[in-house]
């Protein structure tokens, strides 16, 4: 009996400051979720459903929000995911000479922190005496110029872009260490058979890889819907609300007073990253076994 007790008490501690400072406030956000709390007055009281048909009226705004929030996820996941496979393939098994260098010279962006990176960007695409623009009318493509974080059009796409170049490389590493894993009797075989560099891609390296994509999707998932701090920094939601996600909201209700509100959003973006990262971690292991 001490035998199986024995490690609860090395476990204990930290369950217990588990429970107290992460599933606690859980639960409570929950509670609040339904409720009308705010900075305007003391009294908390239940309203139901109130706080999440103000969240899916659709002339509150904050479908925009879900949706750009989704985009961003999605976008961020095809871009990082493709540039990162492309970019392990390629330092795997074509460019052999100076591979480290290339690899910490890719992955170097992610070690660089999000505030540094986004003001950084914001400086470079200020549409006036950017860095990206200046060079473009420099060279003779001043039509290619674009007012980049304050157009309503190119605001997204350019917070996209940030940070796909600041995360690729991030996803690169974890690729590459799954590419490595995989046996090279594989690839000899394939040889054998008369395979081409990609069909040794698509039949062996892709569906051994699948694991470490489910991983990779699922850590893009999680960041993506609760992008904040890029967002923050480049546009601050801006222009016209064009790039607001749902934390930024959350932030701003917060500002504002609405907790009530604010904690509803929350709760609705828990739930859906839990979700969502079920069945995508389902989806790849059953393309994993086919």
């Amino acid at each position: 009996m001490k035998s199986r007790a024995y490690p609860f008490y090395f476990a204990g501690g930290a369950l217990g400051l588990y429970l107290l400072f992460y599933v606690l406030p859980s639960v409570m956000g929950f509670y609040y979720a339904f409720t009308d709390w705010n900075s305007y007055s003391s009294e908390v009281n239940f309203v139901g459903l109130a706080n999440l048909k103000l969240i899916f009226a659709s002339g509150q705004g904050y479908l925009l929000f879900i949706k750009n929030t989704v985009v961003f996820t999605v976008a961020t996941i095809l871009t990082k995911t493709v540039i990162a496979l492309g970019l392990a393939v390629l330092l795997t098994s074509g460019l052999k000479r100076l591979a480290h260098f290339h690899r910490v010279i890719m992955y170097l962006p992610a070690v660089l922190p999000m505030l540094v990176v986004s003001l950084i960007f914001k400086s470079i695409l200020n549409p006036a005496t950017g860095l990206l623009n200046t060079f473009l009318r420099e060279v003779g493509l001043g039509f290619l110029a674009q007012k980049w974080l304050v157009d309503v059009h190119w605001a997204m796409p350019s917070v996209i872009g940030v940070d796909t170049w600041r995360g690729a490389g991030y996803i690169m590493v974890i690729l590459i260490a799954g590419i490595q894993a995989i046996p090279k009797d594989y690839y000899e075989a394939a040889a054998i058979d008369g395979a081409s560099g990609w069909n040794a891609f698509r039949h062996v390296t892709l569906p051994l890889l699948m694991p470490v994509l489910a991983v990779t999707t699922v850590l893009n998932l999680l960041y993506g819907l609760k992008v904040f701090d890029i967002v923050f920094v480049l546009t601050n939601g801006g222009p016209g609300r064009a790039t607001d996600t749902v934390y930024t909201v959350i932030f701003d209700e917060f500002s504002k007073g609405r907790y009530g509100v604010a904690t509803a959003l929350s709760s609705i973006l828990f739930l859906v990253m839990i979700g969502l990262g079920y069945f995508v971690i389902r989806f790849m292991h059953r393309e994993e076994t086919r």
